[in-house]
């Protein structure tokens, strides 16, 4: 899903196609009005989020629509009031200080991402976490839940989370793996002990047909012009190794498998199910998790990194026109 366009009509939400190389546009309100922003995309849904405490989740094809908790609800909100105009929201630090952001700051900069266990129209439930991004809190909710709840001993695990193998899987900065498991009556966190993996920039979380995989980002300052901005040199990837001591294995080879990273549910997809689409590559959109989003500016650092070569191609950013809010990945889920 491509950033907004003033270009474009109103309400329309354009949606680049690997396979046929084409932009569509769909009639999305919900997603394209202004002051709207994405912050996750799983299992085909989109989390939607405005300047309201409302959290939508929107499936771009069918139009349904699914109401998570409020932002309202997290724990570490003390008090939202729409008469307290410029600083609606009263939140409380981890170090128990108080302080207040607006209506538009907590949409852009409050949550860093969503996840989905499973679709919201699956029968047996689903749970949403969210990453926090101020604090790097992990939060969650299950389906008929009224209010958030704070992963007590993960805030350090804030890189990147997916659902695997029934639990959520959350990463830090050095590749160090927090299992999340929120099935029963209170969460608990268990730590898989691994060597730190160091110098990265960004750190991504990916379930593929090989097990667990860990996607390191690294970044560089560009100089060349006349703003500085921040641009994505290359990839490192890891598989996560169980034969003796947990350890991450560098993988130079991901035959037909493409991995697709970003403001998303982290996807591992195979290649040959796609015409257009290449194998042993990395598809990545930029995130902005490397700056405040109050200072966000520059163009979309997206592209296709090649793990033969370790060459990027830009094969959307024409597309591209907006830098904000940022480029998504989206698998569609018509069912």
């Amino acid at each position: 899903m491509l950033p907004k366009s003033r270009h474009r009509r109103p309400h329309r939400t354009a949606f680049f196609n690997l396979s046929s190389n084409k932009v569509y546009l769909l009639n999305l309100p919900e997603a394209s009005s202004h002051g709207k922003r994405c912050c996750g995309s799983s299992h085909g849904w989109l989390v939607i989020l405005d300047e309201t405490p409302s959290v939508l989740l929107l499936n771009p094809l069918t139009r349904s629509k699914f109401h998570l908790p409020p932002i309202s609800t997290f724990p570490n909100v003390v008090r939202f009031a729409y008469s307290e105009i410029g600083r609606e929201y009263a939140l409380r630090s981890p170090t128990g200080e108080s302080y207040t952001l607006n209506l538009r700051q907590i949409r852009d900069s409050f949550v860093k991402k969503v996840v989905l266990s499973s679709s919201p129209k699956k029968s047996n439930g689903f749970v949403a976490l969210a990453i926090l991004n101020q604090t790097g809190d992990l939060a969650f909710c299950k389906d008929g839940d009224q209010a958030w709840t704070f992963i007590e001993g993960a805030s350090s695990y804030s890189e990147d989370v997916i659902h695997y193998n029934g639990s959520f899987y959350a990463v830090n900065k050095y590749g160090v793996v927090a299992v999340c498991d929120v099935g029963g009556s209170s969460p608990s966190v268990s730590i898989i002990e691994t060597p730190r993996q160091l110098g990265a920039d960004m750190q991504y979380l990916v379930s593929s047909k090989d097990g667990l995989v860990l996607v390191s980002r690294y970044l560089e300052l560009d100089h060349d012009n006349s703003e500085e901005l921040y641009r994505t040199v290359g990839f490192d990837v890891f598989r996560l190794d169980w034969s003796e001591e947990p350890k991450w294995e560098k993988v130079t080879d991901l035959g037909d498998q493409m991995l697709f990273i970003g403001q998303n549910s982290s996807l591992s997809l195979s290649a040959s199910g796609f015409p257009g689409c290449v194998g042993n590559c990395i598809y990545f959109t930029d995130d902005y998790s490397e700056l405040n989003y109050e200072s966000v500016f520059g163009e979309c650092d997206s592209g296709i990194f090649r793990l033969c070569d370790g060459t990027i191609e830009g094969k959307w950013n024409s597309h591209c026109t907006d830098y904000w809010p940022t480029p998504i990945w989206v698998s569609p889920n018509p069912y």
